[in-house]
């Protein structure tokens, strides 16, 4: 997808430098393996992307079908894509500073939403961390308390929330 310089592609094994260099600095605080994120893209190469602004690296988007109500650990491998996945969930969007505001974030979102509905996915999930629920809000996405995911939820940070986007 490309628009106004902004080009969202497929993410590839050569780009996972450049992923491991965004997620130290926009998510500091939730350190993952370079492992972590190759294994994703393996195992579910169509929900993961990779974006440049003007042919910059400049944010990427992680996701695959899981297990609705159950959350990845953090720095974990998955192993697998569950056989009966039930959720479309998002395990991490990340921008950098210059490519904030500049509709990126909205185009992939817009994206992996119809990607998700189009595999007949009944909903999308997430953990917002880093200040994020309002950007996801606005994305129709909303706060489900789960208590079995407190303890998880807490992992990622205090502030951290389970939200879910329904898709029917």
């Amino acid at each position: 997808m490309d628009h106004r310089g902004i080009h969202w592609r497929a993410l590839s094994t050569l780009d996972l430098p450049a992923v491991e260099a965004i997620a130290a600095v926009v998510h500091p605080a939730f350190p993952e393996d370079t492992a972590i994120f190759a294994e994703r893209q393996r195992l579910y190469p169509d929900g993961a992307r990779f974006l440049e602004l003007g042919g910059v690296p400049s944010g990427y988007i992680i996701s695959h079908p899981w297990t609705f109500k159950s959350l990845p650990a953090l720095n974990a491998r998955l192993g697998a894509i569950p056989p009966h996945a039930s959720t479309y969930y998002l395990h991490d969007l990340a921008l950098l500073n210059k490519a904030r505001g500049t509709g990126a974030a909205a185009m992939i979102v817009g994206d992996i939403i119809n990607h998700a509905r189009a595999q007949g996915f009944p909903n999308l999930s997430l953990v917002a961390v880093n200040s994020s629920q309002p950007f996801w809000h606005k994305h129709g996405f909303r706060v489900v308390d789960v208590p079995e995911l407190k303890e998880k939820l807490a992992s990622y940070e205090a502030a951290a929330r389970f939200m879910v986007k329904p898709l029917v």
